[in-house]
């Protein structure tokens, strides 16, 4: 990673000192939020040198489980932060789902979904405290430390700054000068408040009960799902700091409950209901009554101020988007906020975030809210087809790895993309197989000098990397684009041969996985610091990417430009 600037030990505020024209009181990003959304902007700001701080309203980071599982994409983006392998070695990868209806269990395959471009091939199932305990650490070893008890109680923003003022848990207030604000301070979020943006949307009638218990009877391998005419009740494999989480739907017959979180007593007799008293729960150390909303916020960006995560999208736990979306949408913003504000990028690359990531937002919105009606619904068919069909036609579905590797690709948000944004770009001569620009890169096993890796950690997130294939590539002006922005491009050559200065596909799966021939097909793809392809085309005539960066990165045209003439 890279970083500069002198950390001030006695302060709890990070970043390089002030740039110029910048006072002491100012910073270039306000995070409001330190959930697992600002934690990972925090991290992909001090990864770039940023400036910045974060707060957070409470005194203290969540340590309910809350949200639990861990989507593909989101380990690929946080590889690039060194900290994927620890939430693995911390999480519990599950390979079985049980169904259990009207006394009867089917066992389900999920995850050996023959998915081959990626290296996380499952849903890993780790709590929201454990995510956050491991983005915390992370920050603290870089230096960074969450001002909490810190409450942002007003904002005015003009053309060059946000004036915000905010609140010490002493009663003190402060002001202080942002040039960017970002909103990751959740539904209630007070960033969304003052900055005018509506939240349009409601709460589905239903009371939901979760709870982290221990469980006798259910097998310890494998996340379970109850199917009755009442709904659903879900019991996911969770080892910290209880053995399992408990999900469930109130029968519609229960009467509402009070204020407080449910008892022991509570979760048995919602167990019995839907397992015929089957299962003996104890030990609980959290639960809690809750509602369930689906909201979206009209906006992601007014002026100077953005949202990300729950402050701008809530909805249904189903598919475990929620969480995962919003560290997306960090990472979709982190980067251009970051060079926008060290005056590497054009800021009208700003503009690309809501562009790309509220069509992410309402189809997740649009994708829960179907499940959530399906697995809730009182309608006398949806009934009967929950209970009776749904374990039959998910058997002859998940018994296709085709069909498994389909679905689990969606769910797993891999197969999000950024096809339609003004931020990515097909060149000419056009590819015509293998990923589209804005689509993620595949990952595919290569070696660096005889090292077995794969390219995705080799073009970690946190840059631009410029892939270029094939012997007509001109590698003099390839090295002369990364030279001129050397904080921001790196490039490489990606060959079928062996050699000590390139990376070598050995196997030829990533020069398949990009569409190219067995041979050493000339084609270039500038893939961006999150991992999605900026621009790509056929040829090593290099003038297409150069155009490009020219109109996105500033300090063009590069060094070498004349080859091009």
């Amino acid at each position: 990673m890279t970083g500069s600037g002198p950390i001030d030990a006695l302060d709890t505020r990070w970043g390089p000192h002030p740039a110029d024209g910048m006072s002491a009181g100012s910073t270039d990003v306000l995070i409001v939020g330190a959930g697992p959304t600002g934690l990972t902007l925090a991290a992909q700001l001090r990864s770039f040198g940023t400036a910045f701080r974060i707060v957070d309203r409470q005194l203290d980071r969540v340590h309910e489980s809350r949200a639990l599982a861990i989507q593909p994409r989101t380990l690929e983006v946080l590889t690039g932060l060194g900290i994927a392998d620890t939430m693995v070695q911390r999480g519990n990868p599950a390979v079985r789902l049980q169904v259990h209806s009207w006394g009867r269990t089917a066992e389900l395959r999920l995850f050996d979904i023959g998915l081959e471009d990626t290296a996380y091939t499952f849903l890993l199932f780790l709590s929201q405290a454990e995510t956050e305990a491991i983005l915390d650490q992370h920050l603290t070893d870089n230096g960074v430390i969450v001002e909490r008890g810190v409450e942002l109680a007003g904002l005015d923003q003009d053309a060059h700054q946000v004036v915000c003022t905010l609140e010490h848990p002493d009663g003190g207030t402060e002001q202080i000068e942002a040039r960017y604000v970002v909103g990751c301070d959740g539904a209630h979020s007070s960033v969304r408040r003052h900055a005018g943006i509506d939240f349009t949307g409601s709460a589905y009638p239903q009371t939901f009960v979760l709870a982290d218990l221990a469980v006798d009877g259910l097998d310890p391998g494998a996340a379970h799902v109850y199917l009755s005419r009442a709904g659903l009740l879900f019991f996911f494999p969770l080892g910290h700091p209880a053995p399992w989480r408990l999900l469930g739907m109130r029968p519609p017959t229960a009467d509402e409950p009070g204020a407080e979180a449910p008892s022991l007593d509570d979760l048995h007799s919602l167990a019995d209901h839907y397992t015929a008293g089957s299962l003996r729960l104890q030990d609980p150390v959290w639960s809690t009554y809750f509602h369930i909303h689906h909201r979206h916020a009209t906006r992601y960006r007014s002026g100077r101020v953005f949202l990300a995560g729950d402050a701008a999208h809530v909805h249904s736990p189903a598919g475990a988007q929620g969480m995962n979306t919003g560290i997306q949408d960090a990472w979709n913003l982190g980067w251009k906020l970051a060079l926008v504000a060290r005056g590497h990028a054009n800021p009208g690359l700003l503009d690309t975030y809501e562009t790309e990531r509220q069509p992410v937002g309402t189809n997740v919105l649009r994708l829960t809210d179907r499940a959530f009606t399906i697995a809730t619904s009182t309608n006398r068919a949806i009934r009967l087809a929950r209970t009776h069909l749904a374990p039959r036609l998910l058997r002859l579905a998940l018994g296709s790895r085709r069909a498994r590797a389909l679905g689990f690709r969606s769910i797993s948000q891999l197969a999000i993309n950024y096809r339609h944004s003004a931020a990515v770009e097909e060149g000419h001569p056009r590819l015509r197989r293998g990923p589209r620009a804005g689509d993620r890169l595949p990952d595919a096993p290569v070696t660096v000098n005889g090292a077995p890796t794969t390219l995705h950690r080799v073009l970690a997130p946190g840059r631009f990397h410029l892939l270029v294939t094939g012997p007509a590539t001109d590698a003099y002006l390839a090295d002369a684009l990364s030279g001129r922005h050397a904080d921001v491009i790196d490039t490489h050559e990606l060959s079928r041969q062996a050699s000590q200065e390139r990376i070598v596909d050995v196997h030829g799966h990533a020069h398949r996985r990009l569409g190219l021939g067995e041979d050493d097909d000339a084609a270039q793809f500038l893939v961006r610091p999150d991992g999605h392809i900026g621009y790509r085309a056929a040829g090593g005539d290099l003038t297409g990417v150069r155009t490009y960066l020219h109109r996105w990165l500033r300090d063009c045209p590069f060094n070498g430009a004349t080859a091009l003439a």
